[in-house]
C-alpha cells in the first residue's frame, strides 16, 4: 500500500505527474479505440443506421457530463487517488461489455444492449478518472503548477484519442473487432500499474462542502468562456472534411494533422505559461489566435490557407483549457478542487455536444465555409465573457 502525502508537502513535478499522465494516456487510448471501431461495427456487423451510431457514440459523453458532479464529490470526500482508481475499474468493466457485444453480434439487439451499457460505464469511468487524475496531480505537484499539470494531462488525453482511433481501425481491418475490444479491457491495467505506488493526497473530512450548484456558479465565468472557445474545435472536428469536399480540395487529413501537431507542440513548449504569466493573459492571447485561425478558414480561397487556419486554431485552442482552469481553481478552497474541476470540465462536455448541431444549422442555412464564421464569433463571445471574469 502506498503512503499518503503529508499536508502541504509536494514532490518533484515529473515524479508526481508522469505516472498520472501515462495513466490518463492509457485510458484515453481506450476511448480513441472505441471511437475508431464502433461506427463500422454498429453499421456493418449489427446492421443499424446512422441514428443508432450517433446514439452509441454520444452516450459516453452524456454519461460523462451527468456524472461530473458525483465524481467531483467522491474526489473531494474519498480522495483523488480513490476516484481515479474507480475510473480504471469502470473502464475494465466497460471493456468486458464491449467484448460481450462482439461475442453476441449474431443477435444485434442483445449486442446493442451490451454496447449501450459499455458506453455508459465508459463515460462514468472517464468522469472519475479525469477529475481524480487532475486533482491528484495538482495535489502532488503543488497548486502553483496547476496549469502545467492540466496542460500535460490534456496532451495525454488528446494523444490517446488521436492514436487510439487509427490503431483500432488497423486492428479491425487485419484481425477483426474483438482484439480492439480486448485492448480496451487490458489498457486500464497499464493505467493502474503506472500510478499504484504514488502517494495519495490527504482528504479534509471535516471540511463543510459547498453544494455543486454553487461551485458551478463560482466557475461559470471561466466555464462559459471555455465552452465558447471549444466550439471552434468542434467546427473543425465535425465539418472540415465536408468543407474540403465542398471546395473539391480532396482529403482533409492534412488539415486534421496540422491542427493536432500545432495543438500538441504548443502544449509541450509553452506548458508553463499559464502558471508563469497568469491564466487571463494566456487565455486572452490564445483566443485571439484561435479566432484568427477560424477567420482564415472562413475567408480561405485555397486549401493551403485553410490548413494554415487549422494550425492557428490548434495553437490558440491548446492553452485555453489550462489557462482558464488556473483561474477557475483559484476561486475555490483546496478541499473543493475536485468538485470545481468536475464542474469546469463539464462545460467542455456541454460545448462539444452543442457545437455539432449549432454548426450544422449554420452549414444548412449557408454553406460549410460559414461554419468557421460561427467558430470565430464563438471565440469573440469567449473573449467578452473572459473580460468580465478576469479574477
Amino acid at each position: 500500500m502506498s503512503a499518503t502525502l503529508a499536508k502541504g508537502q509536494t514532490i518533484n513535478f515529473y515524479q508526481a505527474t508522469m505516472p498520472i499522465i501515462l495513466s490518463v494516456f492509457a485510458i484515453y487510448l481506450t476511448i480513441g479505440i472505441a471511437l475508431g471501431v464502433l461506427p463500422q461495427f454498429v453499421q456493418n456487423k449489427l446492421g443499424f443506421n446512422s441514428l443508432i451510431i450517433g446514439l452509441v457514440i454520444g452516450l459516453q459523453s452524456l454519461a460523462t457530463l451527468l456524472t461530473r458532479a458525483f465524481s467531483g464529490k467522491i474526489t473531494d470526500t474519498k480522495g483523488a487517488k480513490k476516484s481515479k482508481m474507480s475510473g480504471i475499474i469502470l473502464s475494465v468493466i466497460a471493456g468486458t461489455a464491449y467484448i460481450l457485444a462482439a461475442f453476441f453480434q449474431t443477435s444485434p439487439m442483445l449486442a446493442l444492449g451490451f454496447l449501450l451499457l459499455a458506453r455508459i460505464i465508459h463515460g462514468v469511468g472517464e468522469s472519475f478518472l479525469v477529475t481524480g487524475a487532475l486533482t491528484w496531480g495538482i495535489g502532488l505537484a503543488g497548486h502553483e503548477k496547476s496549469g502545467k499539470v492540466m496542460t500535460w494531462n490534456g496532451i495525454a488525453m488528446y494523444a490517446g484519442i488521436a492514436i487510439g482511433a487509427p490503431l483500432s481501425i488497423w486492428l479491425s481491418k487485419g484481425f477483426g473487432d474483438l482484439p480492439a475490444f480486448i485492448l480496451i479491457m487490458l489498457l486500464p491495467l497499464v493505467s493502474w500499474i503506472s500510478t499504484a505506488k504514488l502517494p495519495a493526497i490527504p482528504v479534509d473530512k471535516d471540511h463543510i462542502r459547498t453544494p455543486f450548484y454553487k461551485v458551478i456558479k463560482t466557475v461559470a465565468g471561466q466555464g462559459l468562456s471555455l465552452a465558447f472557445s471549444s466550439m471552434a474545435f468542434g467546427c473543425i472536428a465535425s465539418f472540415v472534411g465536408l468543407f474540403f469536399m465542398e471546395k473539391n480540395w480532396g482529403d482533409a487529413s492534412l488539415a486534421f494533422m496540422t491542427f493536432g501537431i500545432c495543438y500538441v507542440l504548443t502544449r509541450i513548449f509553452f506548458a508553463s505559461f499559464p502558471d508563469r504569466f497568469g491564466g487571463f493573459k494566456v487565455a486572452f492571447i490564445s483566443l485571439i489566435i484561435e479566432a484568427a485561425g477560424q477567420i482564415m478558414i472562413w475567408t480561405s480561397a485555397s486549401k493551403a490557407v485553410a490548413i494554415i487556419g487549422c494550425g492557428l486554431t490548434g495553437i490558440g485552442f491548446s492553452l485555453i483549457f489550462p489557462a482558464l482552469g488556473v483561474l477557475a481553481i483559484q476561486k475555490v478552497k483546496p478541499q473543493m478542487r475536485g468538485t470545481a474541476l468536475g464542474a469546469y470540465v463539464a462545460f467542455v462536455d456541454l460545448s462539444l455536444g452543442l457545437a455539432g448541431p449549432a454548426a450544422g444549422l449554420a452549414a444548412g442555412w449557408f454553406n460549410y465555409q460559414a461554419v468557421y464564421l460561427f467558430g470565430a464569433i464563438s471565440c469573440i463571445f469567449s473573449m467578452i465573457i473572459l473580460l468580465f471574469n478576469k479574477k
